[in-house]
C-alpha cells in the first residue's frame, strides 16, 4: 500500500472532513456559486492540497514530498481540459448553474472511488510487470504529441457516441424536475418506475470525461512514483476542489488557452523520462517538479498576456 495504515488513516479522515464540509457548507440548497466565492473555495482547497503535501514532505521525506506536489501540478493542470468539457457538457443538457454544482460533488465522489480502483490497478501491474512503465510512457509522449497537433475545434458533444448511447437507452424525462436525479414515472404522467433526468444524464457524462482524463493523468503520476500513496493521494487532493475551481474556470477557460501546450511538453518531458530511467540515468525529483512548475507557470503566463484584453465574465 505504499506506507503504515495510520498515514492512510490520517489522510482519509482529511479527505471524510473536506468532503462533509463540502456537503453541509456548498452544497445546502440550490444555490448558484459566485465566481468570487469560487475563487476563494479554489484557494481553501488548493492550501489544503498544499499543506497535506508538505505534512509528507516531513513524515515520508523530501523525495516523497517532490513527487507528490509534482503529481499534484501535473494532475491539477489536466483538470483544466476536464472543467472545458464538463462545461461542453452542462451547456449541451442546459443545466442551469445553480443545479451543476450537485452534479459536480456527486461526480467528484464517483472519481474518488474510480481513482482508487484504477491505481489499484495500476499498481499491482507495475509490481507485477515492470515494464508497463515503458508502455505507460510511450502512451504519455504519444498524448504529449496529439495535444500539440491537435486543432482548436470545441469537441461536440451532442454527437459524442457514449452521449447518443445514454440518451438512447436511458429511460429519461425530456426536462429537468428540480434538483432530482431520477422521478416515479406516475409522478409525472408517465409509466410507473423510476424515470432518469438530465440532471442524471450529465453525472454519467462527467463520470466518463474524469475517466478519459484519468487515462492521461494516472499513467503520468506512476512515471513520477511508483509509491501507491502518493500517486493516489496527489490525484485526490488535485480533484477535490474541482468543483470548486469549475466556477471560476468554466466562464474564463478560454484565457489559458495555452496552457495545453505547456501541458502537452509535460507529458512528453515524463514519458522521456521513464526512458532514461531504463537506461540508467536519473532524473533528480528536484529538477523534474522544477521543470514541471515551470513550464506550467509559462503556459499560464502567456495564456493571460495573449487574452489580456478580453473582458472577465460578469458573474
Amino acid at each position: 500500500m505504499g506506507s503504515e495504515l495510520w498515514i492512510w488513516g490520517v489522510f482519509i479522515g482529511v479527505v471524510l472532513t473536506l468532503l462533509a464540509f463540502d456537503l453541509g457548507f456548498l452544497n445546502r440548497g440550490n444555490n448558484e456559486i459566485s465566481i468570487k466565492k469560487s475563487l476563494k473555495l479554489s484557494a481553501f482547497y488548493i492550501g489544503a492540497g498544499l499543506l497535506f503535501g508538505a505534512w509528507v514532505w516531513s513524515f515520508k521525506g523530501p523525495q516523497a514530498g517532490m513527487d507528490y506536489f509534482t503529481g499534484f501540478l501535473v494532475e491539477k493542470s489536466l483538470s483544466m481540459d476536464n472543467v472545458f468539457i464538463i462545461s461542453l457538457i452542462f451547456t449541451s443538457l442546459a443545466i442551469p448553474r445553480e443545479l451543476q454544482h450537485r452534479v459536480l460533488f456527486w461526480g467528484i465522489l464517483g472519481a474518488i472511488v474510480m481513482r482508487a480502483v484504477m491505481i489499484g490497478l495500476g499498481a499491482a501491474l507495475v509490481h507485477q510487470f515492470s515494464w508497463i512503465l515503458l508502455v505507460f510512457g510511450a502512451f504519455l509522449i504519444i498524448t504529449g504529441i496529439k495535444m500539440l497537433l491537435a486543432n482548436d475545434e470545441d469537441p461536440d458533444i451532442e454527437n459524442n457516441r457514449m452521449f447518443k448511447f445514454f440518451k438512447r437507452h436511458l429511460r429519461m424525462v425530456p426536462t429537468l424536475q428540480g434538483n432530482h436525479f431520477f422521478v416515479r414515472g406516475e409522478s409525472i404522467g408517465k409509466k410507473a418506475g423510476w424515470w432518469a433526468t438530465p440532471l442524471f444524464l450529465a453525472l454519467v457524462m462527467v463520470e466518463a470525461a474524469d475517466l478519459v482524463f484519468a487515462v492521461d493523468s494516472i499513467p503520468a503520476i506512476f512515471a513520477i512514483t511508483q509509491d501507491p500513496f502518493i500517486v493516489y493521494t496527489s490525484n485526490i487532493f488535485a480533484i477535490l476542489g474541482l468543483r470548486a475551481l469549475y466556477f471560476a474556470l468554466a466562464a474564463m477557460v478560454h484565457r489559458f488557452h495555452y496552457l495545453k501546450y505547456a501541458l502537452a511538453v509535460v507529458l512528453v518531458f515524463i514519458g522521456c523520462k521513464i526512458g532514461l530511467v531504463y537506461m540508467n540515468v536519473k532524473i533528480p525529483s528536484v529538477l523534474s517538479l522544477t521543470v514541471t512548475f515551470g513550464l506550467l507557470l509559462a503556459g499560464v503566463l502567456y495564456s493571460l498576456y495573449k487574452t489580456r484584453g478580453e473582458p472577465l465574465p460578469k458573474h
